[in-house]
């Protein structure tokens, strides 16, 4: 799926799962990134052209919302309703693919050959 779509078809990108996720307490840009480093142990790192780029992007889906604006630079933003529930949505969607993955790798029958 193309990234431009995946809105489109109500799915989130994985930098859009972990901006929604990290949103569910009002936080500004920086404290969006330090919160997805925290969340995700230091493995999902996201720039802040992306990180702007895909706000504005929530925001005008109503999937966020502007909490504070304190001067021209510095935005407090936080998950909306409809975010959270495309946001539960999506976490249902992405277990059910890690349980098809599972099933088709044979990990849920214990047999795994990387070592695991």
């Amino acid at each position: 799926m193309a990234r431009g779509k995946a809105l489109d078809d109500n799915q989130l990108t994985d930098s859009m799962y972990y901006i929604l996720l990290s949103l569910i307490e009002p936080l500004h840009g920086y404290g969006i990134k330090q919160k997805i480093s925290d969340l995700s142990n230091g493995e999902i790192e996201i720039g802040p052209a992306s990180l702007y780029t895909i706000l504005k992007k929530l925001a005008t889906r109503d999937l966020i919302v502007l909490v504070v604006e304190d001067g021209e630079r510095r935005k407090t933003y936080q998950i909306s309703a409809s975010g959270r529930v495309l946001l539960k949505r999506d976490i249902k969607r992405r277990i059910r693919m890690a349980e098809m993955g599972k099933n088709v790798l044979g990990e849920l029958q214990g047999g795994s050959d990387d070592g695991e």
